[in-house]
């Protein structure tokens, strides 16, 4: 069969009219159409076909065998078959060139290209397909697909501008939204975590109100109970410190306490004429009973006086008392008065001069501590030794450990069961007292005889001290404080020797100021109800006599003895 592309076909043997030039996408080869000058050498190909072939392949216009149309272009005649051109095949369905396309029952186009009617244009020079390049469109069969223009679809391929600033702005704002959005998230974040902080403080603070008794309700007593709710539970710890003076003679007391719940310290100035009961019952006071019956018997006499439970006794000697003021490095007090210097001449500089803010070394402080003027009550020194002891707290370390030292460096002896740690320890939290303000001075109010009076020595024994925060053993004698109202002096150790005997403990709370009528029993506790009555019965006082109320100091019953007492009955 005749082939198109062979590079053998012509009349003269010349070179192919195509040439190869690549390949596309498919492998498939592309070709293009030869120049002018090679068509001329490919005789086959030529616009004027060669005499002697029986056909021309494109009907360019050659001369061919006659009865032979390889178109059918109308020289067949009509009843004369039209069979395919096979040397005219075109392996791209591409459209012949030169002379008219075949009819209906044209030849068979191989890539389903059927033939147009009428007169085809004369095809210019096929483009080859090169590579990065779109390849050749597959003809419209029917001719019916719409003519589109490359500039239509330059939107594609030239880029907006305004696109790119749409996308910013869109991104922009976004971001702006969800930066919003984080700080609200972050805002109420803070504002749950600070309201559950401040939840808890409000929690903590009324907490501890109520821990240390401070809430409105709770630390007051029981109206007309006369009991010691709140200020009885709280704890204390309580030491006793005896400051004797070696030079001058006497000695001095006071109660050192620490209420733990409150955080509160108070120095209790105890009065040397303050009534105590001894062991054997008999009445005597606390200046005897520290000289008397020593540091033991005397805290003993104290609990039960006061209702106290004492952890040790400090005592301290004059001596010790200069070091200890040298240590701590002087100290500043208000001093109330001059105070002259035992050791100078009459008519010299006083060692201590009256005015605010006095700065005092050991020697100066030990004289402040033990002076008392001519005529002047045994208060005034009491209260000057208040000052000195104020003045060492607020020196003294509050660090445990170093306050532990300054006690051992003191080079005394304490009396079991304290201990140098024990005493550094509890002046440590006493001067942290004394620094934020929390440290005062009370004095113990005494009657001329040293009783204790209902009235004077509430706001001491019952609200620093506790009052009855010791409870008694079970086995415990009752505590009864008898007042003498029957006009007659002798009567109070009548009852008192009455009440011994019976198994009682007696307890002093003085004379009235006028005599009363009849006498009276009274009881704060239930439990105590069957005790009043016992009292009543030892002391040979009317059953009726025996009534609930408020009882005196820290007794658990407490006695008036009016002028129907009868001592002989």
């Amino acid at each position: 069969m005749n082939d198109r592309y062979d590079a053998g076909h012509g009349a003269d043997g010349g070179g192919a009219p195509y040439e190869l030039v690549g390949y596309d996408e498919y492998g498939r080869p592309v070709y293009r159409q030869a120049t002018d000058q090679q068509a001329q050498q490919y005789d086959a190909y030529q616009q004027q076909g060669h005499q002697g072939y029986g056909y021309d392949p494109y009907a360019t216009g050659g001369h061919q065998q006659p009865g032979y149309d390889p178109y059918g272009t109308g020289s067949v005649p009509p009843q004369q078959p039209q069979t395919p051109a096979y040397g005219s095949y075109d392996p791209y369905g591409a459209q012949q060139q030169g002379g008219q396309p075949p009819q209906q029952g044209a030849p068979y186009d191989p890539y389903g290209q059927s033939a147009h009617t009428g007169q085809q244009p004369r095809v210019t020079e096929q483009t080859a397909h090169i590579p990065q390049q779109p390849g050749p469109a597959d003809d419209d069969p029917a001719g019916t697909a719409p003519d589109y223009r490359t500039e239509q679809f330059a939107f594609v391929e030239e880029p907006d501008g305004d696109s790119e600033d749409v996308i910013d702005w869109m991104k922009f704002t976004e971001n702006r939204t969800e930066r919003r959005e984080e700080a609200k998230r972050r805002a109420r974040s803070r504002i749950v975590a600070l309201a559950v902080v401040l939840a808890l403080v409000a929690a903590g603070g009324v907490g501890y109100l109520w821990y240390a008794g401070k809430l409105p309700g709770l630390s007051d007593s029981g109206a007309g109970t006369g009991t010691t709710t709140a200020a009885g539970a709280q704890k204390r710890d309580v030491i006793v410190v005896h400051l004797h003076d070696t030079t001058g003679g006497g000695t001095t007391t006071a109660l050192l306490v620490d209420n733990t719940t409150t955080e509160q310290g108070t120095t209790v100035l105890l009065p040397n004429s303050l009534a105590l009961t001894a062991d054997d019952g008999a009445t005597t006071t606390l200046a005897k009973s520290v000289e008397d019956d020593g540091s033991e018997g005397t805290r003993t006499a104290l609990d039960t006086v006061l209702g106290t439970d004492i952890e040790g006794t400090w005592r301290l000697d004059t001596p010790f008392l200069l070091t200890l003021v040298d240590l701590v490095g002087n100290i500043e007090v208000d001093t109330d008065t001059d105070v002259p210097d035992p050791d100078a001449k009459k008519g010299e500089a006083p060692l201590v001069k009256k005015g605010k803010g006095q700065t005092l070394s050991g020697k100066m402080a030990v004289a402040y501590a033990t002076h008392r003027g001519s005529g002047e009550a045994q208060n005034a020194q009491l209260e000057r030794f208040g000052q000195v002891m104020h003045g060492v707290l607020r020196k003294m370390t509050s660090d445990p450990d170093a306050a532990t030292l300054t006690v051992q460096t003191l080079g005394q002896i304490l009396e079991p069961p304290l201990t140098d740690k024990d005493l550094g320890d509890f002046l440590a939290r006493l001067s942290d007292r004394a620094k934020g303000g929390d440290h005062k001075s009370a004095l113990l109010p005494v009657q001329d005889d040293g009783t204790l009076t209902a009235e004077a020595s509430d706001s001491v024994v019952k609200d620093v001290l506790g009052g009855t925060a010791k409870s008694p053993d079970e086995n415990a004698a009752v505590s009864v404080s008898v007042r003498n109202a029957t006009g007659v002096k002798d009567h109070t150790e009548k009852a008192r020797v009455v009440l011994l005997n019976g198994g009682f403990t007696f307890r002093a709370a003085g004379t009235a100021a006028a005599p009363e009528a009849t006498s009276e029993v009274v009881y704060a506790d239930a439990a105590d109800k069957e005790n009043a009555t016992e009292v009543a019965k030892t002391l040979g006082l009317d059953a009726g006599s025996v009534t609930k109320g408020k009882v005196t100091g820290n007794a658990r019953v407490s006695v008036v003895l009016g002028q129907d007492y009868d001592p002989g009955s």
